[in-house]
């Protein structure tokens, strides 16, 4: 894997923060790798596992991987602004959403491929083929083992009860991660009583939404509230910390799968699809159907603590050691569709 700048006028730091930076067409007459050529990779993705897994993509293939990477809606807005002469062959991101709107925005090409279709299961991909998911992660809830009995605990929506008023941190309603659960709320319970759901929600939050997921988990942990809700990455990424305040904040909260009677626990994916325009189509589809494998799931999963979306393929030891669970079968494209709707919704709600 290098950075992104084999045949192009590219100089992007890792953050993809300089927008202005030009990007020139892609050079036929580039240096490539002898035998396969390249693939260009807009990744909102940073994991050094990733890396290795792209420079083993390389020595399988010889096709090498040149990598810009940054915020899902830069690279979304990147990928527009370059137009036809983008040398974008895959878009990989976080969340379906982020997936969904590269879709609405024509950037991604349906791919048909018998093994991606069978490696991921139908409700984890698009019903068009443009996009796949990659790896898994669970929204959970997080509590402080002090103060809450997991016997208290139930659903999701059991968290607009009165009972936990001045007790819930969450993050802001911009955040992509809460408006796709609402999404697929509104996809499963209906937009009206999705509707009373958020509203005893939002009345039971402890302080004003901030942060990501990392600072919900660490206020729980030191007692500003009993519970909140998080991706399941992120408690792995605590226990797995070298440092020893990380350990400390994992150790004094326990996790819990919601709706395990009721639907199962909401799951999202990363994922990626073929940028309309890719000038290396064929190496993309290629890329796309290496990650899907058995021995790259595995390796791509534990970068970012998350599950493989293959059955054949298993998570690492901390994130088997959060439990098992059943995940709600939502076909996940539906998670874009609603977006508009959710994010309506808790603006009316005071979600801030």
């Amino acid at each position: 894997m290098v950075g992104f700048g084999l045949g192009m006028a590219v100089a992007i730091a890792a953050g993809c923060t300089n927008q202005t930076a030009e990007v020139a067409p892609v050079d036929e007459t580039a240096s490539q790798s002898e035998s396969g050529g390249e693939v260009n990779l807009y990744s909102s993705r940073h994991y050094d596992s990733d890396e290795a897994l792209y420079d083993q993509f390389e020595e399988q293939t010889g096709i090498t991987v040149n990598v810009i990477e940054g915020d899902a809606a830069e690279l979304i807005e990147r990928i527009k602004s370059e137009g036809e002469n983008s040398p974008a062959d895959v878009f990989m991101t976080v969340d379906v959403g982020n997936l969904w709107k590269a879709e609405q925005e024509g950037l991604l090409q349906p791919v048909s491929s018998d093994q991606l279709e069978e490696a991921v299961p139908a409700n984890l991909r698009d019903p068009d083929d443009q996009w796949y998911a990659l790896t898994k992660r669970a929204r959970i809830i997080i509590y402080n083992k002090d103060t809450v009995n997991p016997e208290e605990l139930s659903t999701y929506e059991d968290l607009a009860d009165p009972k936990w008023e001045d007790r819930i941190c969450i993050r802001s309603s911009s955040n992509i991660y809460n408006q796709s659960l609402i999404a697929a709320k509104i996809q499963e319970l209906g937009e009206e009583e999705t509707q009373a759901w958020v509203e005893g929600l939002v009345a039971n939050f402890a302080r004003e939404p901030e942060g990501n997921d990392t600072a919900q988990i660490k206020a729980v942990a030191s007692g500003e509230c009993d519970i909140a809700i998080a991706n399941s990455y992120y408690v792995a990424r605590l226990k797995r910390s070298d440092d020893p305040a990380d350990q400390e904040v994992a150790e004094q909260v326990g996790v819990f799968f919601p709706n395990q009677e009721s639907g199962g626990t909401h799951v999202n994916i990363s994922g990626a699809g073929v940028v309309t325009t890719a000038p290396n189509e064929d190496n993309a589809v290629k890329f796309l159907e290496y990650l899907a494998t058995p021995e790259a799931q595995v390796i791509f999963a534990d970068g970012n603590n998350e599950y493989p979306v293959i059955s054949s393929a298993e998570a690492n030891e901390v994130v088997k050691s959060l439990g098992d669970f059943k995940a709600s079968d939502l076909e996940v494209d539906t998670y874009g569709e609603n977006n508009p709707d959710a994010v309506k919704l808790m603006d009316r709600q005071g979600w801030k």
